[in-house]
C-alpha cells in the first residue's frame, strides 16, 4: 500500500463515530482499507459537550479502523455538522490585467480569495468557498473559464461557515 495514496475520514455524529481508511486505486477507483466504528460520547446534536468523552470515542474509532486497515492514520478529513453551520452565497470578481492572457488558476483563485472576504462576525469562521458558476465578460453559467480570454471573471461561490468555538472544540478533540 502507497501511503500517498492512502485517504482516511472520520464522521462523528451524536450516535456514532466512524473512521474509514480508504485507498485511490486506478481508474477513479477506492478501495475500503478498514473501517472503525464506536458508540459516541461526548457529542450531541453535532456538537460537542464533554471534551474528554469525545476525545475517547474519537480514539477508539480511529485505533480500529487502524488495526481494520493494518496502516497508521496520520491525517483524516472531518466532518463538522450541528446547528452552528451557516452558508450563504457571494461573487468574488477578478480582473485579467491584459488581453493577451487567457485565465488561468490563479485567477480563479483570486476571484475565489474575493468572495471569502465577507463581513462575518467574529466568533464565525469560514470553512469552505465552494464555487458555483463562472461569468465571464458577461458570458453566464460558464463551468470552466480556464483557458477563456476575457477581461473579468466572476465567480458565484457558496460560503459554509461555523461557530468558531464549536470548531476549535472539535479540534481539540481531534
Amino acid at each position: 500500500m502507497n501511503a500517498d495514496n492512502m485517504v482516511a475520514a472520520i464522521d462523528i455524529g451524536s450516535s456514532k463515530i466512524c473512521t474509514l481508511v480508504a485507498e485511490a486505486a486506478e481508474a477513479g477507483a477506492i478501495r475500503i482499507l478498514g473501517v472503525g466504528i464506536c458508540p459516541s460520547q461526548g457529542i450531541k446534536k453535532g456538537m460537542v459537550d464533554n471534551i474528554q468523552e469525545a476525545t475517547q470515542s474519537i480514539i477508539a474509532s480511529v485505533e480500529r479502523a487502524e488495526r481494520a486497515s493494518g496502516s497508521h492514520i496520520v491525517a483524516a478529513h472531518i466532518n463538522i455538522g450541528g446547528d452552528h453551520i451557516a452558508s450563504m452565497n457571494n461573487r468574488g470578481i477578478a480582473t485579467m490585467p491584459g488581453q493577451h492572457r487567457p485565465i488561468g488558476m490563479e485567477d480563479i483563485d483570486r476571484g475565489i480569495e474575493g468572495a471569502r472576504s465577507i463581513s462575518i462576525p467574529t466568533n464565525r469562521k469560514v470553512m469552505h468557498v465552494i464555487p458555483r458558476f463562472f461569468v465571464v465578460d458577461g458570458q453566464e453559467q460558464v463551468s470552466d473559464p480556464i483557458g477563456m480570454f476575457g477581461q473579468r471573471l466572476d465567480i458565484e461561490t457558496h460560503i459554509v461557515t461555523g461557530a468558531l468555538t464549536a470548531i476549535q472544540n472539535l479540534s481539540k478533540c481531534i
